[in-house]
């Protein structure tokens, strides 16, 4: 009799155990408590900003590496410059939200190269290579003052950069091992523009993918 108790007991806890473990893997996956998605425009259509929802789901190969070799892909600071705010994945999210709800005060730039571009971007970013800000790569004068100014919304006057009403510009790569929007940001800095205009996403594509948040092809 109390064999058979028994074994009733570690049945019964092990229904209950495998309910819990099914009940855990259906559980809602928002982005902070109280925000589970946000609708923001990319190319002119709207996407939904949310985390993937299956509790199973496992990170991108494509930034699954931990030991890429430094130098080149060596671990950027927390601070990158005096004055450029670092920001984390809610505040890129605000920033997104603000810019789709008609903010154009705010430009969020994915600074990688076309061919990591096309693995997957941030919603609502636009793709400007830190080459097209890099002469030593090849982008000239001409070329970067028409980004300064079609796209940054600088002017240019008596060969000087007014940045007055220049957009917000919040910069992000591949993650904290990325030199990419790094290089931008201290270039961007060179040429004058204000620090506090400046906001960088230093987790970058792999924290985004790290926390299965929505992602868009170019």
């Amino acid at each position: 009799m109390i064999r058979k108790s028994l074994m009733v007991g570690l049945i019964g806890m092990a229904a209950t155990g495998f309910t819990t473990v099914a009940s855990a893997e259906d559980r809602p996956v928002g982005i902070t408590g109280s925000l589970m998605s946000v609708e923001v425009m990319h190319n002119g259509a709207a996407v939904t900003i949310e985390r993937n929802a299956d509790n199973q789901n496992t990170v991108n190969p494509s930034f699954a590496l931990t030991s890429r070799p430094c130098p080149p892909f060596c671990i950027q600071p927390m601070s990158l410059a005096p004055g450029v705010e670092t920001i984390g994945e809610v505040e890129m999210v605000d920033y997104l939200d603000r810019m789709s709800s008609g903010d154009d005060s705010i430009l969020v730039i994915d600074s990688r190269t076309p061919d990591w571009a096309e693995r997957g971007m941030i919603p609502g970013a636009v793709n400007i290579p830190w080459t097209a800000l890099n002469t030593s790569k090849g982008a000239d004068p001409i070329s970067i003052g028409d980004i300064f100014t079609e796209q940054f919304g600088a002017e240019e006057f008596d060969g000087l950069w007014k940045f007055g009403n220049a957009k917000t510009l919040v910069m992000y790569c591949n993650g904290m091992w990325c030199g990419q929007s790094p290089t931008n940001i201290k270039a961007l800095l060179d040429f004058g523009y204000p620090a506090d205009k400046i906001k960088w996403y230093r987790g970058g594509m792999q924290n985004w993918e790290n926390l299965g948040l929505t992602t868009v092809k170019p």
